[in-house]
């Protein structure tokens, strides 16, 4: 008998007690012995509750109980979810979490933590939801050498866009059907200005480069300057608007990190992913491009993640653990990332400021594409030309 402890029973944490529960015999299987959910974590009580008898408020109950050899930590946050973990890896206990925020700040040193103590700090679900992309990179493609991973990592922002794409709507006023539906919380800063991207983001390129890149430090823009102008001048021009995050490889083995709207032609594999799924789009320098596609949220889906940590955790043991990476700081890139930039303007300026670019007007003198430029050669034309300039949005090559 294999018995795990759940830290946390909101979403995430019923999910996965679900998911051990109604699936049993498949993990179970899976797993080589049995498993059971023997305590869940949790401040409250829950009345009525299939799982009533296992809810505890003590988490010493669980860390002291040498039965338990899986802790799935479901919390969230950086508080009592860092505290929580480091005592049980500290006690040869496995750890799988879908709790990105922890993982993008402390991964490293909790890795090293679960290597010197013999057990697994596992991590799947906290890139992704479901997508099985964590896995991927650091089994099947650890031939390549990743030159760069972009992705639609936010399920929420991706819902928001489609939206005001599909309805020819506003952003505000998406955002509340985002927030009515519960795709949205109520505070949606985290998603809309990009930081849960940027944590994403910053975890796939932590496993890109083996060294840490600070989640903190990533260049981030959200989507709400983005207004349904944006959108309609990108959909007439061929191209739909996406919140991207992007990991890029120098020839130097720099890496460059940005969270960013970005256009992306309608033919692109990433064009069709749509309302609340996430999409993974990494290249390799001899498999060239793949992408992995799927849910990146939701009580199930994240659950299953988390539950097939769980089983590797017990079939492979001490032996199961991720590529990981250390905690040297990634050697940044010194220069930035150029792209190509489509620019809105007012009405009759466009033709002018495109002509200093050395570019030309699209139909309707409304907008123009710039050659590449860094970020600080598009703000010095924003600069430049005032208010005459009305947006700017990246193009993904």
């Amino acid at each position: 008998m294999k018995y795990v402890a759940v830290l946390g029973y909101g979403t995430v944490g019923s999910g996965v007690v679900y998911v051990i529960d109604h699936n049993n015999s498949i993990v179970s299987a899976n797993s080589g012995d049995e498993m059971q959910v023997k305590y869940i974590l949790d401040l409250r009580d829950f009345p009525g509750d299939p799982n009533e008898s296992k809810v505890v408020h003590d988490v010493d109950v669980i860390m002291n109980d040498p039965e338990v050899s899986i802790v799935c930590e479901t919390m969230g946050g950086v508080g009592a979810a860092y505290k929580f973990t480091k005592a049980a890896l500290e006690k040869g206990k496995s750890v799988c979490t879908s709790n990105k925020e922890l993982v993008a700040k402390h991964g490293a040193e909790l890795m090293k933590i679960a290597r010197d103590n013999g057990c697994s700090y596992l991590f799947e679900a906290s890139v992704g939801g479901g997508i099985p992309v964590i896995r991927t990179l650091t089994t099947a493609l650890t031939a390549e050498r990743i030159t760069q991973i972009a992705g639609i990592l936010n399920g929420t922002t991706n819902f928001i866009l489609s939206k005001m794409e599909k309805e020819s709507a506003g952003f505000d006023e998406t955002l509340k059907t985002a927030q009515e539906l519960g795709y949205a919380e109520q505070d949606p800063t985290a998603d809309i200005e990009g930081h849960d991207t940027a944590r994403k983001i910053s975890i796939l390129a932590d496993i890109m480069s083996g060294h840490f890149v600070d989640s903190d430090k990533v260049d981030t823009t959200g989507i709400t300057a983005v207004s349904a102008d944006d959108m309609a001048n990108a959909l007439s021009s061929g191209y739909t608007i996406k919140l991207l995050g992007i990991a890029t490889r120098g020839d130097d083995d720099s890496i460059s990190t940005m969270v960013a709207p970005f256009l992306v032609r309608k033919d692109h594999p990433l064009a069709g992913v749509s309302d609340v799924f996430n999409a993974i789009f990494v290249t390799g320098n001899m498999l060239d491009e793949t992408m992995y596609y799927g849910k990146g949220a939701g009580k199930l889906a994240t659950a299953s993640a988390v539950v097939a940590d769980v089983i590797d955790a017990a079939r492979k043991g001490s032996s199961c653990m991720y590529k990981g990476w250390d905690e040297t700081p990634v050697r940044e890139s010194s220069s930035s990332v150029k792209f190509r930039y489509m620019v809105r303007c007012k009405k009759g300026s466009a033709e002018d400021i495109a002509s200093s670019c050395g570019a030309e007007a699209l139909d309707g003198n409304a907008s123009f594409i710039t050659g590449k430029m860094s970020g600080s050669e598009f703000d010095a034309l924003c600069e430049k030309y005032g208010d005459a300039v009305l947006s700017g949005i990246r193009i993904y090559e």
